[in-house]
């Protein structure tokens, strides 16, 4: 069950979402779209995790400021030529060319997009995103693997990967140790996307964001604080 709460903090009032579920730690998120989510264990009471929330005000309204700073950035895709998208971290134009067989290259700085209807948005979008996909598929495969020999050691195995596009996260962990990807990851720069990879792989040793947790993620990442302000800063 969720629900909607407030809580103020000197002049700021915060909004959560909490949910309660069979957890053993309290998880407070902050998301891109300033939305703030509560996951409580079923046993904790409401002033417990009132309290806990309060605690760690300060540290919601610093993230919730962080991303607002890139809000009215994102801008309104037109999916037409000379129009900037990025890919593994680096902006490039769009060259859209009609033509009866419809397909996708990155030639020299430029995404050409063969397309039969130049004008048609919708449908010029669904190309590059289908691009996108099947690029983020083989590419996340393979930095999987560099990633996994790295947490091997801890009796950490390489889990079934699955790609799709969320709103909210840019991966995910299933207690069934299934990892999924944000298709969206792949706009991101290697190293980032290595930061993904890498924090969803410690979950599969601790579920939660527990202090055993990061202490497993300094060890296989040290920098990934730094790597974690970069893809604050990407736009999808």
């Amino acid at each position: 069950m969720s629900n909607i709460h407030k809580i103020q903090y000197g002049k700021e009032v915060i909004s959560y979402d909490l949910t309660y579920s069979r957890r053993k730690t309290l998880e407070i998120s902050v998301y891109p779209d300033l939305s703030v989510k509560v996951k409580a264990p079923e046993n904790r009471s409401f002033e417990e995790i009132r309290a806990k929330i309060m605690k760690r005000a300060s540290w919601i309204i610093e993230q919730k400021y962080f991303f607002s700073l890139f809000l009215p950035k994102q801008p309104v895709r037109q999916y037409i030529s000379g129009e900037t998208h990025s890919y593994l971290g680096r902006n490039y134009r769009l060259k859209l060319i009609n033509s009866e067989n419809e397909e996708v290259k990155l030639v020299r700085g430029i995404i050409y997009i063969y397309t039969k209807d130049r004008s048609n948005a919708v449908h010029n979008k669904k190309l590059l995103e289908k691009w996108y996909k099947d690029r983020a598929k083989d590419y996340f495969e393979q930095r999987l693997d560099k990633c996994i020999e790295k947490v091997k050691k801890y009796n950490i195995r390489k889990p079934p990967l699955t790609i799709r596009n969320m709103s909210k996260r840019w991966g995910s962990c299933s207690k069934n140790g299934v990892l999924t990807l944000n298709t969206h990851l792949i706009k991101s720069p290697s190293n980032c996307i290595d930061y993904v990879i890498t924090h969803e792989l410690c979950h599969l040793k601790y579920f939660g964001h527990s202090k055993a947790f990061y202490g497993l993620l300094v060890k296989m990442m040290p920098d990934w604080e730094k790597r974690k302000k970069r893809l604050e800063k990407v736009l999808i």
